[in-house]
C-alpha cells in the first residue's frame, strides 16, 4: 500500500490565512473555510481596491473557464478566483487545474476549497508536494469543547472585548453542538453587547437554548438538587427540547467524572489526554465531591438504559428521563 504523500508546503490556521498564487483551503469546518477565504479577499482588496472576484464550481466546471478568468487583464487588475466543491471536481477541472498550478498567473490568487474525501487526490498531492507555489489553510472540525473554547477566546481577544471566564464557558456550553452557531453568537455579543460580557449577558441572550438548559439540568442533578433539576427539565421539555441530547449531556458529564475518579494528575495534563478543557476538568473534579465509585457506575448504567428508552425502547421516554434525573440526584445528595 502506498504511504501517505509528504506535505512540503506551509500549512496555516484559518486565522493566519494570507494570499498566494494558489491557496488550498482544506478541512470539514465550512464556516472556518469561509472565514479564511474572506481574510484572503480582504487582504487583497486592501492592497488594491480594483480587485476582481470570480467564483467557479469544480463539480460543474466547463473547459476553459479557469484560463478565461485568470488571463491577464487589460488594465492589470489583480484577480481572486474562488473555487468551491473541489472534493467533487469533474475531470475537466482536474486536468486544467493540474496544468495551471505548474505556472500560475502572478496577478491572480486561486483559492481551492476542498472539504475532504479522496476525489481530487492527485491535485492535492501535487499542491502539497512543494513543486508549485501553494500554501494550505487547514480548517479542521472544532470537535472538542476545548477546541470551541479556544476558538471563542480568540474571537473576543481579536475584537478587543473582555468576557468573563465563566460567561465564556456558558457560551461554549450553549453552542456545544455547532461551531458555526458559536461563531455567530460570539459576533453577535461583540456587536451588540455593551461593556464587559458577563454571565448575565450570556444568560439574557442564550440562556433558553436547549444545550444551555441541558447543562443546567445536569449540574443541578449532579449536585443533588433534585427539585431544581426536575423543574428545569420539565420547562425544557415543554419548550420543545428533544430528550436525546439531554441524555447525551448527562452521559458526557458522568463519563468525564468517572475517568477523573482517583486521578492525581494536573488539569492541564489531563485536558490533553481526555479531550476536555482544563476548566471542565476542574469543574468535574469539584462535582466529584461526595460521589463514590459505586454511585458513578450505577448512574452511568441508568443513563445508558435511559438513552435506549428515549430512542424508542420505552413507551414513556419522559418517565425514563425523570427517573434518570432522580437517580443521579440521589447519588449527588450523598455528600
Amino acid at each position: 500500500m502506498a504511504g501517505k504523500a509528504k506535505i512540503a508546503i506551509e500549512q496555516l490556521a484559518w486565522s493566519n490565512a494570507r494570499p498566494a498564487p494558489v491557496v488550498l483551503v482544506s478541512g470539514a469546518e465550512g464556516f472556518l473555510a469561509d472565514r479564511a477565504t474572506q481574510k484572503i479577499r480582504d487582504s487583497l482588496r486592501e492592497a488594491d481596491s480594483s480587485l476582481e472576484v470570480s467564483d467557479l464550481d469544480a463539480a460543474t466546471y466547463v473547459t476553459g473557464e479557469l484560463l478565461t478568468l485568470a488571463s491577464p487583464s487589460l488594465f492589470g487588475e489583480p484577480r481572486l478566483i474562488r473555487v468551491s466543491n473541489v472534493e467533487k471536481c469533474n475531470d475537466e477541472f482536474l486536468l486544467e487545474m493540474l496544468d495551471y498550478v505548474t505556472s500560475p498567473d502572478q496577478d491572480t490568487t486561486v483559492v481551492l476549497r476542498h472539504g475532504g474525501g479522496v476525489r481530487g487526490k492527485k491535485l492535492l498531492d501535487t499542491l502539497r508536494s512543494g513543486s508549485v507555489p501553494c500554501l494550505e489553510i487547514v480548517c479542521n472540525k472544532l470537535k472538542t469543547d476545548n477546541d470551541k473554547f479556544d476558538f471563542a477566546t480568540a474571537e473576543f481577544r481579536s475584537a478587543g472585548r473582555r468576557i468573563e471566564p465563566s460567561a465564556l464557558r456558558s457560551l461554549v456550553q450553549a453552542f456545544s453542538g455547532s461551531g458555526s452557531e458559536l461563531a455567530n453568537a460570539c459576533q453577535q455579543l461583540i456587536s451588540d453587547a455593551q461593556g464587559d460580557i458577563t454571565d448575565r449577558t450570556v444568560e439574557d441572550y442564550y440562556g433558553g437554548r436547549v444545550e444551555a438548559t441541558a447543562f443546567k439540568v445536569v449540574d443541578a442533578a449532579v449536585a443533588g438538587r433534585l427539585g431544581e433539576a426536575l423543574v428545569t427539565l420539565r420547562h425544557s421539555l415543554q419548550s420543545g427540547a428533544d430528550p436525546v441530547p439531554i441524555v447525551a449531556t448527562f452521559a458526557a458529564k458522568l463519563r468525564l467524572m468517572a475517568k477523573l475518579y482517583g486521578e492525581r494528575r494536573g488539569s492541564g495534563e489531563l485536558a490533553g489526554a481526555l479531550g476536555a478543557a482544563p476548566w471542565q476538568i476542574d469543574r468535574a473534579r469539584k462535582d466529584l465531591s461526595g460521589w463514590s465509585e459505586y454511585g458513578l457506575g450505577s448512574a452511568i448504567e441508568v443513563i445508558a438504559q435511559t438513552d435506549a428508552n428515549v430512542k424508542g425502547a420505552s413507551r414513556d421516554p419522559i418517565y425514563a428521563l425523570e427517573r434518570m434525573v432522580n437517580v443521579v440526584a440521589s447519588y449527588g445528595r450523598i455528600r
